[in-house]
């Protein structure tokens, strides 16, 4: 963990002859709570994603508001990111109201989300440096200098598909600052934590890119036949031991308003699940299966490809659909989300959620491209192999 507190101090030092002004260091402690890892998305590049915790420390300071973020690398003279004030606001968590600028209170933390994306054929970074401007009511403009991150140097783990077959729209996916997943701080028991870091909502899609069969005249009134990827094959990404499973959770009507979880756990949020160990603190965890189709339990060691159950709308879920992750503990709360990369999909370009429902301009697939070692990245339309 990564820490920086530094003092507003703004003072007159003399010399013979020479007078100065020391710049103003922010009053804020400010921290990487999770080291990013690199790794290659569906767009062909190289991307870290990371959050920036600032706390306002002092009570008197007033709000400040941040203006500059930059970001650096290896090479302290080119940043790897650069965000003005109205990419800052758009980026910061509390979000700021519509059409304000950032700005954390006094007492109040700010959660700024990162993305990187690095040039063709950089070098990864070892160690990230951050700059941060605020504007202050009181004295001017305030300078954070420092929280110095070394880049993970943990190899992204290559899987398997999860599904077996069949297209999916990569939703809520990565790269997404403002999902329910990247976007969803979860703070139980002492730990601030983002399980769903690199979460995918896998929904299965026709050759037109709707959810739903063709013929259904009301989408409010579907039941879970109309939905393209119910009941599909969920399977083992990789060879493991049975961490976690439930299964005879009810499953809702699919588009029906959800009840607030009544715990921020697997528990309370996955309804059946199954969570496996594929390797050093590495765990996968598949959420949202079918009632009563789960066929294994704690303690069975399962083989890449093996079924594990099927496609369901349990738990906290809106419409059928696999919720699956990669995280570093076994359990949801304290858990941090990692990334990871399947060996082989097609790619069929972007969509967006309207059109899953056949609203907008109509969905147009690109010509499929093969593609491997690579994560999807939000909102991409992908079919894993049949095999």
């Amino acid at each position: 963990m990564i820490r920086l507190i530094a003092a507003l101090v703004v003072c007159m030092s003399s010399l013979p002859g020479l007078t100065f002004a020391q710049e103003a260091l922010a009053p804020v402690e400010a921290r990487v709570p999770f080291a990013p890892s690199p790794f290659v998305g569906s767009d062909g590049a190289t991307h870290l994603a990371y959050e920036l915790h600032i706390t306002n420390f002092y009570g008197d300071t007033g709000p400040l508001k941040p203006s500059t973020v930059l970001v650096f690398g290896d090479d302290a003279t080119q940043p790897l990111l650069k965000l003005d004030q109205a990419a800052v606001s758009g980026l910061i968590r509390p979000a700021p109201a519509e059409g304000a600028s950032a700005s954390i209170p006094p007492g109040k933390r700010g959660v700024i989300y990162l993305w990187i994306t690095l040039p063709q054929g950089a070098a990864i970074p070892k160690v990230l440096h951050h700059r941060v401007e605020f504007g202050t009511d009181k004295n001017g403009v305030a300078i954070l200098d420092g929280v110095r991150v070394p880049v993970s140097e943990n190899k992204v783990q290559t899987i398997g598909a999860p599904l077996r077959g069949g297209r999916w729209l990569a939703h809520e996916g990565p790269g997404a600052s403002g999902s329910h997943h990247w976007g969803s701080l979860v703070a139980v028991n002492g730990d601030l934590t983002i399980p769903q870091r690199y979460a995918l909502d896998l929904v299965g899609v026709d050759d037109s890119g709707r959810a739903i069969r063709k013929g259904v005249a009301n989408i409010q009134k579907t039941v879970y036949a109309d939905w393209i990827g119910y009941g599909a094959d969920v399977i083992a990404v990789a060879d493991g031991t049975v961490v976690g499973a439930r299964d005879g959770e009810e499953e809702h009507a699919p588009l029906t308003g959800q009840p607030e979880p009544a715990s921020l756990t697997a528990n309370g949020l996955f309804g059946n699940y199954v969570i496996l160990k594929i390797g050093p603190d590495t765990f996968a965890d598949y959420a949202h299966l079918q009632r009563g189709s789960v066929k294994v339990k704690v303690g069975d060691r399962v083989s890449k490809g093996q079924v594990l159950a099927h496609l369901g709308q349990s738990g906290n879920s809106a419409a059928p659909h696999l919720h699956f992750q990669l995280a570093n503990a076994a359990t949801f709360e304290g858990s941090e989300g990692i990334p990871y990369v399947f060996e082989s999909y097609d790619f069929y370009g972007p969509e967006v959620e309207a059109q899953l429902f056949g609203t907008g301009d109509a969905w147009k697939s690109d010509k499929p491209q093969p593609r491997h070692g690579q994560l999807p990245l939000n909102d991409v339309v992908i079919r894993f192999p049949k095999n």
